[in-house]
């Protein structure tokens, strides 16, 4: 983030060890383990801070499994925590039908039409019977009725079929709407996206979560919804049709007569109990390892994206070998996950397959006594083989469904393991525990720093017990050697970094602009990466040309409304003045500098200093950097050095020297060296 606003009150936190409820953690699957990302490199490995990775606590809501226990209490525990994970993701996607206002007519909508679909699936059904008896007899002016009979329930059929698709996608559509919507508001607010970066858990891979995931978690429901109401309906109703035409068999038996009633229904039955018995036992790992594979999908494309996110140091270093290899590593993951669901594949279509191909026989077969012995007619034969068609389909439609009910499975519970994380920030947010930072208001300063301390959300203390007062106006340089908490302090102050203790306070109604060393510039033109975190309409093109021109960007005037990747067009350099710029349109009342000018040669560095101190008059400045030259543009100086309990704040000094550039000789001096060094 650079030049973005951050709200004073944005009342941060995450989960403490004294806050964790009692119940249960997720734990992250192997799968899905990524590398932490930039930003996480930014708040903490950028400047030698503690890493995160080995200290953090991850936000719990189910017990962990515990390898010490047996096979069978851990795959109890396993089971309990997937339970778990979808009663967490109902609670929330059930929302929708008190959130959004077409969600019930859309509901009920599509109940009308599965009874229309079943109603046709009948007539069409009493139609085969009609039209076989009317062949069987010779009949051609019935024959030629049914014919013409037959095209408006064919056409009425069709339309039905199509209006339920209209409203099962319209459905979908705005169910994942609706619930994308809520998701992203979660994750967007009081930089919970960024939070999420410093914490453990099953959170990695966002972006994939929020879209192929959702998706999934709001497309399948609504198809099985529809599936397992038209297979209810259909087994009911086309049960009593077998029921009705078949009666009962008379089977000789040792001399004795067995009659068993209704027979056509319990061979139905007993046919759809083998089928489906076999299908769930041939089927029964569909689950994990169709999980396993969208685990390392994500994990492939998350590195893929690392790749091309960072591929100007990639290549500038030449890691392309180093990078093919890792890529390498995840896709024989991905096909090897892949291999392993084809198996699957495999052996559910042998009994899917298998299971078509018989149960249109079958009725035939078992009605043949009755149709040869004449109690039964041909239309009877066919209607009852297109009746225990539908019946199998009925019965079998979990079982041939139940590849897209894994999917959705895995789905769901990747979005909870994301909303669950969230969950911990939020109860750190608005709770009252210890090991988080308490955000205020001052009137009589621009920041007020009270018994103020920086930690991991483990609680190891990165910068300790801290008391600072700067006044409105004053330009405070932050200063340190490397792992200090340098980088870590000014994030918790802009409300980034929330866990410590004690208090900041931050001047009422300041709009406060956080600076880093890596600045991000949004895809668009020009003018959009300019005017960012703002609309590009805010401001013209006439003053938005005046901005570049003053920090150095003046060649680019003719070429703001360019639609291009400015993120790899422009130098480090360019970009720290283009942060600049926003800062000029933008003018905020605090500006927190992290290494912001540290791109930049000395003498860009005190040229766009020299503007901030000129154009910005009132701008209260808290940068962090290591050259001496930026003394001469602050008027106090805090070092922190690095302790055993953490870094503490060792001196606070004011700087003699005005700010401003140096003396016209200083200058000289300095621009010459390097020829004199030459000679």
């Amino acid at each position: 983030m650079s030049g973005g606003t951050l709200r004073d009150d944005t009342g941060a936190g995450v989960t403490v060890p004294e806050e964790k409820p009692a119940a249960l953690t997720e734990a992250p699957d192997a799968g899905d383990a990524v590398q932490a990302t930039s930003a996480q490199d930014d708040a903490v490995a950028g400047d030698n801070e503690p890493s995160l990775d080995d200290t953090a606590a991850e936000p719990e809501i189910l017990p962990p499994v515990d390898p010490e226990l047996d096979p069978e209490a851990e795959a109890l525990k396993e089971q309990e925590r997937r339970r778990a994970l979808r009663q967490r993701f109902w609670s929330t996607a059930s929302g929708f039908w008190g959130g959004d206002r077409l969600a019930w007519p859309l509901t009920i909508g599509l109940f009308i039409l599965v009874l229309l679909t079943v109603l046709a699936q009948y007539g069409v059904n009493v139609w085969n019977r009609a039209i076989f008896d009317a062949l069987e007899r010779k009949e051609a002016p019935q024959v030629f009725w049914l014919a013409a009979v037959f095209f408006p329930l064919a056409v009425a059929s069709v339309c039905v079929g199509v209006v339920n698709v209209y409203a099962r996608m319209s459905t979908q559509r705005r169910w994942r709407a609706w619930f994308s919507d809520h998701v992203l508001d979660r994750w967007l607010k009081n930089g919970r996206y960024y939070q999420l970066n410093l914490v453990s858990g099953d959170h990695q891979n966002p972006e994939g979560r929020l879209t192929d995931d959702l998706r999934v978690a709001t497309d399948a429901p609504v198809d099985f919804a529809v599936g397992v109401t038209t297979a209810s309906l259909s087994a009911i109703t086309f049960i009593y049709v077998l029921w009705t035409i078949g009666g009962a068999l008379s089977v000789p038996l040792g001399g004795t007569v067995v009659t068993i009633p209704g027979f056509l229904v319990i061979a139905a039955v007993l046919y759809a109990v083998i089928a489906s018995g076999t299908m769930t036992i041939v089927g029964r790992r569909f689950v994990q390892v169709s999980e396993a594979k969208n685990h390392a999908e994500a994990d492939y494309r998350y590195q893929l994206t690392r790749v091309r996110e960072n591929g100007e140091s990639i290549a500038l270093l030449g890691g392309e070998g180093e990078e093919r290899a890792g890529l390498d590593r995840a896709l024989v993951t991905v096909l090897r996950r892949w291999r392993a669901l084809c198996g699957q594949h495999m052996r559910t279509t042998v009994v899917s397959q298998g299971s078509g191909i018989i149960a249109p026989v079958l009725p035939i077969i078992l009605c043949a006594p009755k149709f040869l012995d004449g109690t039964m007619s041909l239309g009877e034969v066919m209607q009852a083989a297109s009746a225990f068609t539908i019946v199998q389909a009925a019965f079998n439609w979990l079982v041939d469904n139940y590849p897209r009910l894994a999917e959705w499975s895995a789905g769901a519970r990747r979005i909870s393991s994301l909303m669950v994380s969230l969950d911990a920030l939020e109860r750190a947010e608005t709770g009252d525990g210890l090991n988080r930072i308490k955000r205020g208001e001052t009137t009589d300063a621009a920041l007020r720093l009270k018994d103020f301390s920086v930690s991991l959300d483990s609680g190891k203390a990165v910068v300790d017990d801290t008391d600072v007062v700067i006044k409105k106006g004053e330009r405070v340089l932050i200063a340190g050697s490397s792992g200090s908490g340098k980088s870590t302090l000014v994030r918790a102050i802009s409300g980034l970094w929330p866990w410590g203790g004690g208090e900041v306070d931050v001047q009422k109604d300041a709009r406060l602009f956080l600076l880093p060393q890596r600045p991000y510039v949004p895809t668009g033109n020009l003018r959009r990466a300019v005017a960012y975190p703002g609309a590009a309409e805010d401001w013209d093109v006439e003053t938005i040309g005046h901005a570049l021109e003053r920090v150095g960007l003046g060649h680019l005037k003719d070429r703001i409304e360019d639609d291009q990747p400015w993120d790899q067009t422009l130098s480090g350099g360019e970009k720290q003045r283009l942060t600049i710029a926003r800062v000029l349109l933008h003018r905020p009342d605090i500006i927190v500098l992290d290494e912001a000018t540290a791109a930049l040669d000395p003498k860009s560095q005190d040229d766009l200093m020299t503007i901030l101190s000129e154009d910005m008059e009132g701008l209260t400045i808290l940068s962090v950097g290591h050259r001496p030259e930026l003394e001469r543009f602050h008027s106090r100086k805090l070092t922190l050095e690095r302790k055993r309990g953490g870094a503490k704040l060792v001196s606070d000094i004011l700087l003699v020297s005005p700010p401003g550039p140096p003396p016209l000789l200083q200058r000289l001096f300095r621009r010459s060296a390097p020829a004199r060094e030459a000679a």
